[in-house]
């Protein structure tokens, strides 16, 4: 029993001393501030074996505001409350923090230190309101340094969030320690703060405690100063000038023979303002002024440095304040690509109708479908717009002018042709919905017809008798409606002569009979017809082969001096021998005969043409069938120039390779036809095999052609036919063939307007509008060829085309927005645009789909001492209705305007030997320590103070 019992005593004390063992405690860490210290020296001490390398590898976060600064964040608990300590360092950069760099978080530029941390409660104020609290929590993490041996300085942010207020410790080793602290006032700042000379002496009052009149002192401080000048925005400028308009409109009044101009909005002399007024995207420019580091030794020197001039400031720096949508893709401003994105969603739906009627008429079973928000404008802007359409202008323009190389690659109509204004037109009436573009459709043929029945001429398209076949086909049309206008004239003018004159023949009629015979006398009207047009008629008129066009001469030599014959007397419609070439049954010269002009044809006759070459096969029979009445005009106007000619005198001028010579004619003409000296007749040849044939269909017509001059022939060109079968053509063409064809031209015309833009000598921009044009010749070119249905992927490709053209749009405008700024210092607007367009340049090419990007557009570009004049310039002085800018507070005025906010940093430095807190170990150490350091910020209603003070400890 005693044996046991002494066992089970030595089990009870193993159990308690192991009890004893497992709850020990370290009375090093008794407390929870102490362990709170602990664990704060724990994190430094990770934060400072990882580096800034390893840190950014564990997730380190970059900060918006800094290319170059990071930070890590770190829970930190003590008693009930949690705080957040965070670790701001750089991941490069050596050496001094520079004064004024823009990327500086606010306690670097505050303070002038590179990396610290910042603890503060996790709390909705983030700042610590209780000042025992916050000078206890400074301590913690100054002893956590301490015994890291680490020289970050720590801050902790105090009072309201609004002062950004801090205090701060920095343990910068066995001598120095450095204490921070940092204020703001928020309002009613003293006036004596508002001025250079005020703060100089509160900077000096932090050191010089015995002296009460510090302007009576010398003290050498060092001095850096930053002014910030704003020029007016855009809506801050438009009320200026509202305000001085209502005066000088309430002047006028009394006034009458008084002009006064309004105010011009900034893009009214750019191409696009006829369609739309743009947004400048330019808001306003920073101007950063600072002076190099100066001593100051008394307050009055900082009263003259007050009424310095910004001019005398060693570095001036432009910064440009854009609109922040600028670089977003989300379609909310107005230009051509938003109207264009709308005219793609109503080329989409014209598939919905075979007619255009459909899409305005109420008894169409399809227009349930269309929406309630596609409205109709009133009658008074659809008549205001076709006004402007067929506005007659005496003067056409010149449709050529400002195109761009690559624009004819876009099968559409010219910018300030008809039909392209109709286009532009359309983007902006109704919203460019299908109902709006098929009322105005309907209204504009409609206009066109009544040209047509009254022989008026159509504006916007020149009548010079030829079709451009590059542009779309209902541009095409318009411009053979112009010609057959033109011919209609023509024809009603010889009409009303012809009634006009009828009593005149009648009187004349003996006086006419006495002159000769009937065929003289219609050979005299027709030599007077032949005269006539030759003044109008040249070489290349003709309707023959180069060859025979070299051959022909015109000289006066070639006509033969001698007495005419019975055949000469009775030629009709001559326009001279060609060269030496004689008929072959008369030794007569062969002359070339006035002929119409071929008749014009649209792409869509040419096609139709084509069309029946590849069904029926080529050959001389068919293609005389398809020129048959060319071909019998030019017949009978060889007939009636050369009386006597035979069908292979015609072939030997009109088509000589199916004419095979024996020997060579050209021996030149005879002197004497009446002698007979030296003429080589008659000429030796035949025709070709294929002109040779029987039956041939071109000796077929030349038997049946009359003998007829080109002045007595039916024209070629049937005006009416022609005319009525395009407007039947307008009236009745798919509302889809409608919209494809507006599509190409919409799109080629903002462009060609967009290209007339003076952006001065951007290459990116011009590298950009080259780019946009190719582009669109590629995306439009199924609608070219008439290869879109509803099905067809080529309605995304357009609403992609439309983003691109977006992007361009919004780089021209700003590129035309600064040049007009900087047009005497190009360097400036090339400068600023060349660095959006790199940092744009990542947005652009998305497709359908939108970048967010937090990321704002900075820059700061250092002018030279000949740009400072022209930016000067921009701060216009103020008027004497801009009242608000009468109360100056502030000095370094630049033309009348005060710095929108001025930095100051005062600094005092002082040797370390010299102070008698330094031990005597130290007394070698000879570097210069800036001993004192104030940061001021503010403006004449906010004011914020930073101090940094060393103390020798």
């Amino acid at each position: 029993m005693a044996s046991s019992s002494k066992a089970n005593l030595a089990e009870q004390d193993e159990g308690e001393e192991a009890e004893e063992i497992e709850h020990f405690n370290d009375f090093t860490l008794a407390s929870s501030w102490e362990r709170f210290i602990s664990e704060i020296e724990a994190t430094c001490r990770q934060w400072l074996a990882d580096g800034p390398k390893r840190l950014l590898e564990k997730g380190a976060v970059h900060l918006d505001s800094s290319d170059n600064i990071y930070k890590v964040k770190s829970e930190l608990k003590n008693a009930a409350k949690i705080y957040s300590m965070e670790y701001y360092f750089e991941i490069s950069g050596n050496g001094k923090i520079a004064d004024w760099n823009c990327t500086l978080h606010d306690l670097q530029l505050c303070f002038g230190v590179k990396e610290f941390l910042v603890i503060s409660p996790q709390s909705a104020s983030g700042v610590v309101l209780d000042a025992p609290e916050a000078t206890k929590l400074l301590s913690a993490v100054s002893i956590a340094l301490a015994n890291c041996s680490s020289l970050w300085p720590a801050f902790v942010p105090v009072h309201d969030p609004s002062r950004k207020a801090f205090i701060g410790i920095q343990n910068m080793g066995t001598i120095f320690t450095r204490r921070f602290e940092a204020d703001r006032i928020g309002s009613q700042v003293p006036i004596k703060f508002m001025h250079l000379e005020g703060l100089y002496e509160l900077f000096v009052s932090k050191f010089a405690y015995c002296m009460s009149d510090h302007s009576m002192h010398l003290f050498r401080v060092h001095l850096l100063m930053k002014l910030t000048y704003q020029t007016l925005s855009n809506d801050e400028d438009n009320y200026d000038d509202i305000q001085e308009a209502d005066t000088e409109n309430a002047e006028s009044e009394t006034s009458p023979g008084c002009g006064n101009p309004n105010r011009k909005h900034w893009d009214d002399d750019c191409p696009w303002n006829e369609w739309y007024s743009a947004e400048d995207p330019v808001m306003r420019f920073d101007l950063v002024v600072t002076w190099s580091e100066k001593v100051v030794e008394s307050s009055l020197e900082m009263a003259e440095m007050e009424n310095a001039s910004p001019h005398e400031a060693e570095k001036w720096i432009l910064a440009p304040n854009l609109y922040p949508n600028l670089d977003s893709s989300k379609g909310d401003r107005i230009g051509f690509a938003s109207q264009l994105h709308l005219l793609v969603n109503a080329l989409e739906m014209s598939f919905e109708a075979p007619f255009i009627e459909d899409f305005v008429s109420v008894e169409n079973p399809g227009s349930d479908n269309l929406e309630s928000t596609m409205v109709i404008p009133p009658p008074t802007v659809l008549d205001r717009v076709l006004k402007d359409l067929f506005l007659e202008d005496p003067q056409l323009p010149d449709f050529a002018k400002d195109e761009h190389k690559s624009s004819r690659a876009i099968k559409g109509a010219p910018v300030e042709s008809l039909f392209a204004q109709f286009c532009l037109h359309s983007l902006w009436f109704g919203n460019c919905n299908i109902r709006a573009i098929a009322v105005l459709w309907i209204e504009f043929v409609q206009e066109i017809r009544w040209h047509w029945e009254e022989s008026q001429p159509l504006p916007k398209i020149p009548a010079n008798g030829s079709i451009d076949l590059a542009t779309c086909l209902i541009n095409q049309k318009l411009q053979m409606l112009a010609i057959c206008i033109g011919k209609k004239r023509e024809l009603n003018e010889e009409f009303e002569d012809c009634i006009g004159t009828k009593d005149d023949a009648s009187a004349n009629m003996e006086e006419v009979n006495k002159v000769g015979d009937e065929s003289s006398s219609f050979h005299a009207r027709s030599q007077a017809f032949d005269e006539k047009r030759d003044s109008l008629l040249t070489p290349e008129g003709f309707n023959g082969s180069k060859t025979v066009e070299s051959k022909f001469s015109a000289n006066a030599q070639d006509v033969h001096s001698a007495d005419k014959s019975t055949l000469d007397s009775i030629r009709r419609g001559s326009a001279g021998p060609v060269g030496s070439m004689k008929l072959l049954k008369l030794c007569q010269s062969l002359h070339a005969p006035f002929t119409q002009s071929a008749p014009l044809m649209t792409e869509d006759m040419h096609e139709e043409r084509l069309r029946a070459i590849e069904t029926f096969g080529f050959s001389f029979n068919f293609s005389a069938q398809l020129e048959r009445e060319t071909l019998s005009s030019d017949m009978s106007a060889f007939k009636a120039a050369n009386p006597g000619a035979v069908f292979e005198d015609f072939i030997r001028w009109y088509s000589p390779r199916d004419w095979e010579n024996d020997e060579s004619e050209a021996k030149g003409p005879s002197t004497d036809l009446t002698e007979g000296m030296n003429v080589d007749w008659p000429p030796q040849g035949r025709l070709s095999r294929g002109m040779s044939e029987s039956g041939n269909f071109w000796r077929k017509i030349w038997d049946e052609a009359p003998i007829l001059p080109a002045s007595e022939q039916k024209p070629l060109l049937d005006p009416n036919r022609e005319g009525e079968k395009i407007l039947h053509y307008l009236e009745t063409m798919q509302p889809h063939q409608l919209l494809e064809q507006m599509v190409c031209s919409a799109f080629r015309a903002s462009a060609d307007t967009l290209n007339q833009t003076n952006y001065g000598s951007l290459k990116e921009m011009d590298t950009k509008m080259d780019q946009l044009y190719l582009t669109m010749a590629s995306t439009l070119r199924p609608l070219q060829v008439n290869l879109l249905s509803n099905t067809s992927d080529t309605i995304e490709d357009l609403q992609r085309l439309c983003v691109v053209f977006e992007h361009v749009e919004k780089l021209l405008i700003l590129a035309a927005s600064l040049h007009r700024r900087f047009r005497q210092v190009p360097r400036i607007s090339e400068a600023i645009f060349s660095n959006y367009y790199n940092f744009y340049l990542p947005t652009m090419g998305i497709g359908l789909a939108d970048v967010d990007t937090q990321k704002e557009f900075d820059m700061k570009l250092q002018l030279s001492q000949n740009e400072r004049q022209v930016v000067s310039n921009m701060f216009t002085p103020p008027t004497a209705n801009q009242s608000w800018r009468k109360v100056l507070s502030m000095g370094n005025h630049l033309n009348g305007h005060e710095p929108i906010l001025r930095e100051i940093i005062f600094s005092m430095h002082d040797n370390a030997s010299d102070n008698h807190y330094a031990s005597s170990s130290h007394r070698d150490y000879q570097q210069d320590t800036e001993t004192y350091r104030m940061y001021t910020c503010g403006t004449s209603n906010d004011l914020q103070v930073a101090l940094s003070i060393i103390s020798y400890d």
